[in-house]
């Protein structure tokens, strides 16, 4: 019987060994219940990035809050999904970038690193700025959930806050369980104050300094 989709584990235990493996050596993982977990508490960020850097090419790691995370191997809706907002942005702003999974330093007093799905900027925004990236000068990030137990807590909650806590103006999440895309702006005191949400096949406008209109009715080709 196929396992549900909450029960999947994060990643193979092939790729759980070969990341213990490269561990820097005073941070031990575990793999309990599908999930990846560092013993005795968090991991700092000096060992973060190491590890993040030695990892399979099959694992993305991200740091939210404090708590290492893995990144989910994307499906092809969810590639797809990401194509079709690219094409969007391309279309309407042509003088800016939407980068896929550029590595950005979050949440400062964290010391967060996250991979955001698309991150908008100008032309050559990043250029020169090694695989970790300040968020100032970034105009949106965007995130497609995916169908795995961690969507909520790190979509939903942690990365939007992370977001928020360091200015990035505009953060568009594409709910694939809701079907909805919520758009959150005005970031104050580490929240979004505006975050309306909209169905599939809904006219979206993405506030300044984005100013971008996104007919959404093609997303519903991608809803299963």
């Amino acid at each position: 019987m196929t396992p549900s989709t909450a029960e999947r584990p994060e990643m193979s235990i092939e790729d759980f060994e070969e990341l213990a493996r490269v561990a820097p050596r005073n941070v031990k993982l575990e793999f309990v219940g599908g999930r990846l977990l560092v013993k005795h508490g968090p991991i700092d960020v000096e060992d973060f990035e190491e590890l993040a850097r030695k990892a399979p090419e099959t694992v993305t790691l991200e740091l939210i809050n404090g708590k290492l995370r893995v990144k989910p191997v994307p499906d092809g809706d969810h590639g797809a999904i990401f194509m079709w907002l690219l094409r969007q942005c391309m279309q309407h702003r042509p003088d800016l970038d939407l980068h896929p999974e550029q590595g950005l330093v979050i949440d400062t007093y964290r010391k967060g690193r996250a991979r955001p799905d698309g991150v908008l900027a100008p032309i050559g925004h990043f250029a020169g700025q090694g695989e970790w990236a300040v968020p100032k000068g970034v105009l949106m990030v965007a995130e497609v959930t995916s169908h795995d137990f961690d969507t909520d807590r790190r979509d939903r909650v942690e990365k939007r806050d992370g977001y928020a806590t360091d200015g990035i103006p505009v953060y568009l999440l594409i709910d694939r369980d809701a079907c909805a895309l919520t758009v959150f702006s005005e970031p104050e005191g580490g929240t979004y104050k505006q975050h309306p949400s909209y169905p599939y096949g809904a006219t979206v406008t993405l506030p300044d300094p984005v100013g971008i209109t996104l007919e959404t009715e093609r997303l519903k080709d991608f809803a299963h």
